[in-house]
């Protein structure tokens, strides 16, 4: 996939407050960079010789959503060949450790996640056909 064919976004839940928002992406964010190497471009060096780390490469919008409409847009996604897909749910923003995170999570049903985010990276085509309505998150 060239550059021009693919697309990252982020569907962000609209009813949290602004620092757990920021805090769904930034998760989001991370697990991105580590997935896929190829988003992060290289450092860069100013003018002056100092570096500074490289950034992504792609612009990533970020959208919003209700958590029904994210859980409609997560489970369509994890449908699509060659499609990323990463989500942040209630269980994990309420953990306090990893450790936490992951035993709350072995004992939880799929329908009974709570989805705050997901980002999606993949075919341009495909994340415009999922996330193609959505708004931006103001």
């Amino acid at each position: 996939m060239g550059d021009g064919s693919v697309k990252c976004v982020m569907v962000i839940s609209e009813s949290l407050p602004v620092g757990l928002a920021v805090n769904a992406a930034g998760v989001l964010a991370a697990t991105l960079g580590r997935k896929v190497e190829s988003l992060v471009g290289p450092d860069v060096v100013d003018g002056s010789g100092e570096r500074h780390a490289g950034l992504v490469k792609i612009p990533i919008p970020v959208l919003r959503a209700d958590e029904e409409e994210i859980r409609a847009v997560r489970s369509r996604a994890a449908g699509v060949e060659g499609l990323l897909v990463v989500d942040v749910t209630q269980t994990a923003q309420s953990s306090r450790t990893y450790e936490e995170y992951e035993d709350k999570m072995s004992l939880m049903q799929p329908d009974g996640l709570g989805y705050l985010g997901v980002a999606l990276y993949g075919e341009k085509r495909s994340v415009n056909k999922l996330t193609g309505n959505l708004p931006l998150l103001r």
